[in-house]
């Protein structure tokens, strides 16, 4: 039975994360899987994987050496062979191995094109996180050789595999709502780094001119690593490119949308203007439909105008309101005798106990990612289109990358999915793909 044909046959569209040793049913070849990657969400990917399948993982690549050993005894703690993984401070030394059956892209995002490129070459499956790319021609690249290759790639956008987030889903596509003529999508979440810390030497453990990569070789500080590098418009998109992606990419899959026509943005740095951070820690951006638009909007300060739902997507429909959240979802329709909904997100503490225990772990979203990688897993084997497939990743990607474009020239963008052109704007095309620092070049979507 195919994820599909499952999703039709539960009532509620119930999550393949519930299903215990669902994905003990694929192949019994274990799939040796290597880890481009090893911090926080590196990781939380991995670690969720192990717990879905009998997996191997042989290889781990960090650029910083101590974040990499302790990834390492880690892994060995947890995988069943108790295996110490391969180490390497360098993606292309770990994949020129060519020994690989899935790879993990877990680096900030000024990496991921390049190495998840590089491994659909080298015969591997992947999963990388969002963006897809820090530009729409990266995105674009990555894409082009997901499909030339024949790879199996599943981006990051784990919402789609959210047990509560897919029961929400199926009162849209059963028309509990009617006609949706708006979505606000929004986070006022206070995570826009405020500090300034001073210019420093990079650990001796850190390899920081191959972590800068093809990005602009800024001065190092505390800012940059670890964690902390979503500070810098350089190495990243901000929070649109952080969080919007996440709820823009939900209501998509809601709502059975592709691309919108026109996008536009405003906002900029408005409260915080003595952090290093070159961030806005104010956005509004829209995505336009034609018969409804979604509106994001992000502040990181001052209050959320629903504390209930400080990071969510909100559909309003002409029989009722959806809202939806990584913690919970509520229906309130407008027949005043039809009863409201309220699911909660599904724990899984008890079936996977080292959750409770695991390091920096959000451990609502963790039966997320478990669903996200059976999703995967099970695609890899059917050889199919997984849910977060990377043409799905990339139009989530690419949308919040020109709502940037748009906040940058003052302007709303109208966007051509053929010709993957802003249309009659040379401007906005000439910024569809940034500068490389040498040696690093940038991939051609044409020639992967």
């Amino acid at each position: 039975m195919n994820r599909r044909q499952f999703l039709k046959s539960s009532a509620t569209g119930l999550a393949l994360s519930t299903i215990p040793n669902y994905a003990l049913d694929f192949s019994s070849a274990k799939k040796r899987v290597g880890l481009i990657g090893s911090g926080w969400y590196g990781k939380c990917d991995l670690l969720r994987l192990i717990q879905v399948s009998p997996v191997d993982v042989v290889s781990l690549c960090d650029v910083d050496s101590q974040m990499l050993n302790e990834a390492a005894d880690l892994v060995a703690s947890r995988q069943a062979s108790g295996k110490r993984p391969r180490l390497y401070g360098d993606y292309r030394e770990m994949l020129k191995e060519k020994d690989l059956d899935i790879v993990l892209v877990d680096t900030p995002d000024h990496w991921h094109a390049l190495p998840m490129i590089e491994a659909v070459k080298s015969g591997a499956d992947v999963y990388v996180q969002k963006p897809t790319g820090v530009d729409v021609i990266e995105s674009q690249a990555m894409l082009n050789a997901a499909r030339k290759y024949g790879r199996v790639v599943q981006v990051g956008t784990q919402r789609r595999s959210t047990p509560h987030l897919i029961e929400a889903r199926e009162l849209i596509q059963e028309g509990k709502l009617g006609k949706i003529g708006h979505v606000e999508l929004c986070c006022y979440y206070h995570m826009r780094n405020r500090n300034n810390p001073p210019n420093a030497t990079p650990p001796s453990h850190f390899d920081y001119d191959m972590w800068t990569g093809p990005a602009p070789m800024l001065p190092y500080n505390s800012l940059v690593h670890p964690r902390k590098w979503r500070a810098y418009m350089e190495y990243g998109n901000g929070i649109m490119g952080d969080m919007c992606v996440h709820m823009f990419d939900m209501a998509r899959w809601m709502m059975n949308l592709g691309w919108p026509t026109n996008i536009s943005s405003t906002g900029g740095i408005f409260i915080d203007k003595k952090s290093r951070a070159n961030t806005p820690d104010s956005q509004t951006a829209t995505f336009d439909y034609g018969d409804f638009q979604a509106v994001w909007t992000h502040r990181s300060w001052g209050d959320a105008p629903d504390p209930e739902y400080p990071w969510a997507a909100i559909f309003y429909g002409e029989k009722g309101t959806l809202k939806t959240s990584v913690h919970k979802y509520d229906f309130i329709p407008r027949d005043k005798k039809a009863k409201s909904i309220h699911r909660d997100v599904t724990f899984e503490l008890e079936q996977y106990p080292e959750d409770k225990t695991e390091k920096a772990l959000e451990k609502h979203v963790a039966p997320a990612i478990r669903g996200h990688m059976k999703d995967f897993l099970n695609c890899i084997e059917t050889r199919s289109r997984p849910v977060a497939d990377i043409e799905e990743g990339h139009i989530s990607s690419a949308s919040c990358i020109l709502a940037n474009l748009s906040m940058q020239l003052e302007r709303s963008l109208k966007w051509d999915p053929i010709t993957h052109r802003v249309v009659g704007d040379d401007e906005a095309n000439a910024l569809l793909a940034r500068p490389y620092r040498s040696p690093w070049i940038h991939p051609d979507p044409n020639n992967v």
